[in-house]
């Protein structure tokens, strides 16, 4: 296992972790840190365990595509909703919209990538099932992963909905068109990046330890503190919502793990679909 993705994924998380405990200013800091550093840390676990064109293709298609659809959405209302970034909080803008804001899709993708993939190399099922399981899996855990992002910072007023449209129940400052708005844009991404992936034709990696440790702790952890440690009665629901929705990705990647073996361990030979011995 490369250490460099370990010390930033933990840097991430002591950031996060420090986030409930500072407001104002500081806490914006802290926002752009813990986006940035795990944008990084999936960055580098990435390039030196899926080549650096993998890599970069990442970035392209995540941090690419998050950004048009940024764009588009607070100049249309399409396909988020109508709603505007905070000026000078996250650091500086490109066309009002926050240059850290487009590495959070690369830094939430990642992570979710790797746990499906997880998840769907240990199923037994043909090639075309388990690339379409993958497009839509990666698509509803991003779905679950920002019904944890937008509560958390809509509450603390990085960003903010202007049209009264119908919300999740208790959560009303977010209409439900963001989320399906996410559906449609995690879908493209990830249908794109399995595209991509089988085209580069890189040999999957014997561990992904990090970014799946980035997962659990993205689901586990975020609600606990949208339960517990962070104020605002929204994330009370959210807590919830996020929970649900990223336990279709994380529930069966536990059992699966429990039942395999233990996440982290090192490559075995296993017999895949064409019949030849690749690590997994």
């Amino acid at each position: 296992m490369k250490v460099a993705p370990i010390v930033v994924a933990a840097a991430a998380v002591g950031c996060q972790i420090l986030y409930p405990l500072v407001s104002g200013s500081t806490r914006d800091v802290v926002t752009v840190a813990v986006v940035a550093l795990l944008a990084l840390a999936s960055i580098l676990h990435a390039a030196l365990n899926r080549g650096i064109v993998w890599a970069t293709i990442l970035v392209v298609v995540t941090a690419g595509t998050g950004f048009a659809s940024e764009l588009v959405g607070t100049a249309t209302g399409i396909p988020f909703g109508e709603y505007f970034y905070a000026q000078n909080r996250l650091g500086p803008s490109l066309f009002e919209v926050p240059v850290v804001v487009p590495l959070a899709w690369t830094a939430g993708f990642y992570p979710i990538w790797c746990a499906v993939t997880f998840v769907v190399r240990r199923l037994d099922t043909t090639q075309v099932r388990a690339t379409a399981l993958r497009i839509v899996a990666v698509a509803v855990g991003m779905v679950g992963w920002d019904l944890y992002l937008d509560p958390q910072m809509v509450t603390d007023g990085q960003w903010t909905w202007t049209a009264g449209s119908a919300g999740l129940p208790g959560v009303p400052s977010i209409p439900l068109t963001n989320y399906l708005g996410w559906l449609v844009v995690a879908t493209l991404m990830a249908a794109v990046m399995e595209s991509l992936d089988r085209a580069v034709g890189r040999p999957q990696p014997s561990d992904d330890a990090v970014p799946i440790g980035l997962f659990l702790w993205t689901w586990l952890g975020s609600a606990l503190a949208h339960a517990v440690f962070l104020d605002g009665p929204e994330l009370r629901y959210s807590a919830v919502y996020g929970f649900v929705v990223m336990g279709l990705v994380g529930i069966p990647l536990v059992w699966i793990a429990r039942r395999d073996r233990p996440l982290g361990a090192g490559p075995r030979a296993a017999v895949d679909r064409s019949g030849t011995d690749t690590p997994r």
